[in-house]
């Protein structure tokens, strides 16, 4: 159904289209910066204000919160705007004013220590506010997007005739639309929709927006969608599923993506990078690609303490209750984790949302995607307690999709609490979050109910994820997670899940970056329905897998 490469064939028909229609409306010039001018065809100014007017209040409501309304020092802020790289380090603002006052000796030599191999503007602005941004580029693509997805489903997605929207259609969704919640596939709503929206939000985060500013594209383009891609009714668990779940999916595969493409010395991105950039974030490799030195500037990382893993092996089913004679006992398992951000590392800030994230993916060959994790801090602080404990605490954005064969559970949410790690000893540390929040959210059950085999609903949920390290040798990970998926905000208002999800791991480091671990996961599903069965369901599995770890090692921050 989804097809972020569809895209790349759109734009790259209508980038010089694009170029000329830009510079026509002479109002854009005075609402915004680094438009170009070339004659080109007339555009009606409501479908331009839809797509760039929108976005200006949100520019606004981030940076007045991220205090950078005006031009900031970069010498005196580490963690201000990255100076490194081709377009880092030669931004200059035309409209700066001068400074008359002398810097003071102490300033200077921090200056100079700081900016030694590369001749740096003594002024610069934030990333978000750079001069080759563009708000109207993401909407001409994301109108693009949503034209070609639509015109795909409509002639190859059954039924077809869903698809086949007119004007009349959109009419009356927007007149006379009923909001829903939409009886579609589990893996549709709550795995294909979210990663819709990360194309919707990562063609504006790559065209130089904000985190705040790239949100509000996912929203326009999943209500365009809602209103003209489909003859159905309007469905308002897709809305949440694809602008917030999106966002929260869409943001760490930006921040790997430009992870991947930053270079230690500072040269361009070779092939590979590119290539892999491209498959983790498809519309920024598209926009490098095509728009080429307009957007192949780096996002700057400020260099985050991280954490990857890599593993792959073999898994088997060690016990079942209540489960389908179908499942499928035992085969191949790959599982991916990076942490970003680990709090900790002297200089390191948590002003921008998602400075801190952890991803993590696992997929079998019993039904592919068997889970997508990701979490992130959208507002929060750092904090210490004596030499030995640093942490971060605040909002967190989470999704989660977890489809172990007999169930499955999908939660957008927001969630307060914190992130820490503290050492024990010299050699010993312990990392650790603990999350509760509440989103809304859906789990499927064995047998179908009504019109639907899953349940909607608001959804408390909580996590907690421990990581011991033990030197460079060896680490043990636990994680628990529950979700409460209730019969508030349902259609099936006396429908009740609860899912209980927990996973631990042994991992020993066997020579450089490479290592053996043993992995048990458990599943459990308590369901409340009328006249259903299979109401308690647990499923086991152990893995032995092979793993290579990241350049950190098990992540262990220093700080002493």
């Amino acid at each position: 159904m989804l097809m972020p490469s569809v895209v790349m064939v759109a734009v790259v028909a209508v980038k010089r289209g694009v170029m000329c229609i830009c510079c026509r409306v002479a109002f854009l010039k005075e609402c915004y910066e680094g438009m170009s001018r070339c004659p080109g065809a007339f555009v009606p100014r409501s479908l331009l204000c839809l797509m760039v007017v929108l976005p200006g209040p949100l520019s606004i409501i981030a940076h007045a919160q991220a205090g950078d309304m005006s031009v900031r020092w970069d010498v005196s802020d580490k963690q201000g705007p990255d100076l490194s790289g081709r377009l880092r380090g030669q931004l200059q603002l035309a409209d700066a004013r001068a400074v008359d006052e002398p810097t003071s000796p102490t300033k200077a030599t921090a200056a100079s220590s700081e900016t030694s191999s590369l001749d740096v503007p003594p002024f610069s602005v934030s990333w978000e506010r750079r001069p080759e941004r563009s708000y109207f580029i993401p909407g001409v693509e994301v109108l693009s997007y949503l034209f070609l997805l639509n015109q795909y489903d409509r002639h190859f997605t059954d039924p077809r005739d869903t698809y086949r929207t007119n004007f009349s259609t959109i009419r009356n969704h927007v007149t006379d639309g009923k909001w829903v919640i939409d009886n579609d596939q589990f893996s549709v709503n709550q795995f294909l929709h979210p990663y819709s929206g990360t194309v919707y939000y990562g063609l504006a985060r790559s065209a130089g927006l904000n985190f705040w500013e790239s949100l509000g594209y996912a929203a326009v383009g999943s209500t365009l969608w809602e209103l003209g891609g489909e003859k159905t009714d309007p469905s308002i668990n897709d809305q949440i599923a694809t602008i917030f779940g999106g966002t929260f999916l869409g943001e760490p595969l930006y921040r790997m993506a430009n992870l991947l493409l930053e270079s230690d010395d500072e040269g361009k991105p070779g092939f590979w990078r590119e290539l892999g950039a491209a498959v983790i974030s498809p519309p920024t490799g598209f926009n490098r690609l095509v728009f080429g030195n307009r957007f192949d500037g780096l996002y700057p990382s400020h260099s985050p303490a991280t954490f990857m893993r890599l593993q792959v092996g073999g898994t088997l089913t060690s016990s079942s209750h209540n489960v389908s004679s179908t499942v499928k006992e035992n085969g191949a398992v790959g599982d991916f984790t990076f942490t970003y951000g680990l709090p900790g590392k002297p200089g390191y800030t948590y002003a921008r949302p998602f400075d801190y994230f952890d991803f993590h993916v696992t997929a079998v060959t019993a039904n592919a995607l068997e889970s997508l994790n990701t979490r992130g801090l959208l507002i929060g602080a750092p904090y210490a307690a004596g030499d030995a404990t640093r942490g971060v605490w605040g909002l967190y954005g989470t999704y989660d999709y977890i489809s172990p064969q007999v169930f499955r559970v999908s939660n957008t949410a927001l969630s307060l609490g914190t992130t820490w790690q503290n050492w024990l000893s010299e050699t010993i540390a312990l990392q650790g979050t603990a999350l509760g929040g509440a989103g809304y959210g859906a789990a499927g059950s064995i047998t179908r109910t009504g019109d639907r085999d899953y349940h909607y609903g608001l959804t408390p949920q909580a996590l907690i994820s421990l990581r011991l390290i033990l030197g460079d040798r060896a680490m043990l990970d636990v994680t628990g997670r529950e979700y409460y998926v209730t019969g508030l905000l349902s259609p099936e208002q006396d429908g009740r899940e609860n899912i209980l999800r927990g996973d631990a791991s042994f991992t020993l480091r066997v020579f450089g970056r490479h290592g053996v671990a043993l992995r048990y996961v458990v599943s459990h599903r308590d369901a409340s329905y009328p006249n259903i069965e299979y109401r308690n369901q647990t499923v086991g599995t152990v893995s032995l897998l092979y793993v290579l770890l990241g350049g950190s090692g098990f992540g262990a921050v220093e700080w002493h």
